[in-house]
């Protein structure tokens, strides 16, 4: 009788196998599992509860539950003809986890699991099984304190499986970069020039500052950062400052948004009303110098023109021959333009006219003229980028 059990038992329940039970009993460091179809019961180590630790049977299972396990080891005592089976119920949730896994790794699929514990180099998180988040794939973004995750639900995909080597990578940067994408589209398709938006500036280049308006980062070149001329962007914007910008242009297929601070700001040409007029005479400073004439700076930001013929009393070819850039200078407003922001200057005004001297220039009522009135493709009407430079190179009339 007792080989006939033995065979019965052999055949029917072998390690390796899976089985079901029913929860009979919670013990300290296992827990009693009545087997289907079995004449003995199953036990279940508190190692081999869960894939996570615990400290208690009970944080894993209570009495009455049904349970899944693999067979680990057949224990019978042929004198007694007593038995029982060594269960493990984490083997077979570390194999469900996995083919779970790699399902949604086959699919490109994302899942969601919780953060269980911050570790030094990454985030630990519950996917049926232990699952590990480097810290190189928790963003897109630099993070440096993971304390904020701990908890938390993220959504993730799967990076590498390796069941040999009890091995779950996951990514929550590769979600991220989807996401931003789909930002990104959506942004550019909403966003039209002359928009005028808020921004948060993420980083400086020489070159400019790029603003994150909205999970999308857009450029404004250092000649839009301000009126004034600046030097480094450094010197007028700070990352991480909120700014408003507007939308210069947009390049759909590179994905490139043009930006700019400066025409959010009051025109410096607007603060001059009623402070500066018509035959004041005001100190400036050469900043450079045309085939027809010389650009003076008279307040920040603020330049007018003085025309070749407006230079000196004396005959000249070249604005060079009597004026070089960044040499102080005294001048006479001729005229005041502020709402087409222009200004014409004179130096020779300022100065005791030669009698020898041989003025062959247009008299200070011509030259104010052809700057302040004549049309914009008058070759000695220099338009507002001819007064700023390349910094206003797009602006229009």
């Amino acid at each position: 009788m007792t080989e006939e059990f033995n065979e019965s038992m052999i055949h029917d329940i072998k390690e390796g196998d899976k089985v079901t039970g029913e929860v009979i009993e919670l013990e300290e460091k296992q827990v009693i599992v009545h087997i289907n179809g079995s004449k003995f019961n199953g036990i279940i180590p508190i190692s081999q509860l869960s894939t996570h630790h615990i400290d208690n049977p009970s944080d894993a299972v209570k009495v009455g539950d049904e349970v899944g396990a693999y067979v680990t080891k057949v224990e019978y005592d042929e004198e007694n003809e007593t038995g029982n089976y060594i269960l493990s119920k984490r083997q077979l949730e570390t194999e469900k986890s996995y083919e779970f896994l790699q399902e949604k790794l086959d699919n490109d699929e994302t899942i969601e699991a919780k953060v269980t514990e911050i570790v030094k180099g990454g985030l630990v998180v519950d996917v049926g099984q232990r699952g590990f988040v480097p810290a190189s794939l928790i963003s897109t973004d630099f993070i440096e304190d993971f304390s904020g995750f701990e908890g938390e639900t993220l959504k993730l995909k799967v990076e590498e499986l390796d069941p040999a080597n009890n091995r779950v990578i996951l990514s929550r940067k590769a979600v991220e970069a989807i996401e931003n994408a789909a930002k990104k589209e959506s942004l550019l398709d909403s966003l039209k020039e002359g928009d005028v938006i808020d921004g948060k500036v993420a980083r400086l280049t020489n070159f400019g500052a790029f603003i994150d308006i909205g999970g999308v980062d857009g450029l404004v070149h250092v000649s839009e950062l301000s009126h004034e001329h600046v030097k480094s962007p450094e010197d007028v914007v700070n990352i991480g400052e909120d700014v408003k910008v507007k939308v210069k242009s947009i390049d759909k297929d590179s994905e490139r948004i043009s930006l700019s601070i400066k025409e959010t700001l009051p025109s410096p040409f607007e603060s001059i009303e009623g402070e500066i007029s018509e035959g004041d005479t005001i100190e400036g400073k050469v900043v450079r110098l045309a085939d027809f004439g010389a650009f003076v700076e008279i307040k920040p930001g603020v330049q007018g023109l003085v025309h070749i013929s407006e230079i000196s009393h004396k005959h000249i070819a070249t604005p060079s021959e009597a004026l070089e850039p960044g040499q102080e200078v005294r001048v006479k407003v001729l005229g005041v333009d502020i709402e087409n922001e222009r200004i014409s200057l004179s130096i020779k005004a300022t100065e005791p006219k030669d009698d020898d001297s041989n003025n062959q220039g247009p008299s200070d009522e011509e030259s104010t003229n052809s700057y302040i009135d004549n049309a914009a493709d008058d070759e000695d009407n220099p338009t507002l980028g001819d007064v700023f430079g390349d910094k206003l190179k797009d602006f229009k009339f």
